[in-house]
């Protein structure tokens, strides 16, 4: 019973914070403060009264457009808002049967709680990372750089604790060491693939922008999660690529289509979402299959 209120809180409080995700991806790109005024109709400007600002619920009752003047509001509101409602349920039905074990110590405790907290954390993080370049092809450094180095601090706290045996004399360094390896190289993969399209085509093809949020995805997954999401990044680019050279205008109009950008980073982060949730199972199958 505990584990199922404590689900349910996780998601309630997760649409709430996806609510105050939405006012930041709105007003954070136009330069507008994220506390005032209160919400509002960006089209029309009508103060929403408090029953229009329930998180999904709203969007829902409102059927996707303003009370005022009927103007389509965007499924990325309730998308963002269901999302982390519901990585964050999936996080706490995780946690809690290991955090309620009667026998955890106090160590432990702090262990999965720590982790757990994390895991929210980089979801809130990922998915304002995809909202961002799906619609402004812009990955900020503001989200990248200090969740790079929150996702460093974290992962090598967490390995201490998870790999730190005095009797193997395992040191304090070694943990940074691969941790700080992993995050170039996964910086350091979209840099070779960015410096071979130039030399290919003259102009960039990868921003750097990339670059950053595959070192995110190693400071908090690891190296091997970080080329899991890289790898199921491309699969769905790949597929988004192919599906626009499906529509008729895009075959007619191939040159167009061939300088049409496409989000990547929203793919990346896409595939670091399903790897944080299935990572190991599937590098584990992949290794089976592999003969490894």
């Amino acid at each position: 019973m505990i584990r199922i209120l404590g689900t349910i809180f996780a998601g309630i409080s997760g649409l709430a914070f996806g609510s105050f995700l939405n006012v930041c991806l709105s007003r954070w790109p136009q330069g507008e403060s994220i506390v005032q005024p209160r919400s509002h109709c960006r089209h029309c400007t009508h103060t929403l009264a408090w029953w229009e600002n329930i998180p999904l619920i709203s969007w829902l009752a409102l059927r996707g457009r303003c009370r005022s003047c009927h103007t389509w509001i965007g499924l990325r509101y309730p998308l963002v808002e269901l999302a982390i409602g519901l990585l964050w349920a999936v996080t706490a039905w995780r946690f809690l049967p290991l955090a309620l074990d009667p026998f955890l110590s106090i160590t432990g405790y702090y262990f999965y709680t720590a982790n757990a907290i994390g895991k929210m954390i980089f979801y809130w993080l990922i998915v304002a990372l995809a909202a961002l370049d799906a619609e402004y092809l812009w990955l900020p450094n503001l989200i990248t750089l200090p969740g790079t180095a929150v996702g460093l601090i974290l992962s090598y706290v967490l390995m201490i604790h998870h790999y730190h045996r005095p009797e193997i004399g395992m040191r304090y360094a070694y943990p940074a060491i691969y941790l700080v390896l992993g995050i170039l190289a996964a910086a350091a993969l979209i840099l070779l693939i960015r410096w071979i399209y130039w030399l290919i085509r003259r102009h960039e093809g990868i921003g750097l922008g990339d670059a950053k949020l595959m070192a995110l995805l190693a400071a908090w997954l690891g190296l091997p999660g970080a080329l899991l999401a890289f790898a199921l990044g491309v699969v769905l680019g790949s597929i988004a690529a192919l599906v626009l050279l499906a529509i008729p205008n895009a075959k007619t109009q191939s040159e167009s289509w061939a300088a049409t950008k496409l989000p990547l980073g929203t793919f990346l982060c896409i595939g670091g979402i399903v790897s944080s949730l299935w990572g190991q199972p599937i590098i584990a199958a992949y290794l089976h299959c592999s003969g490894f």
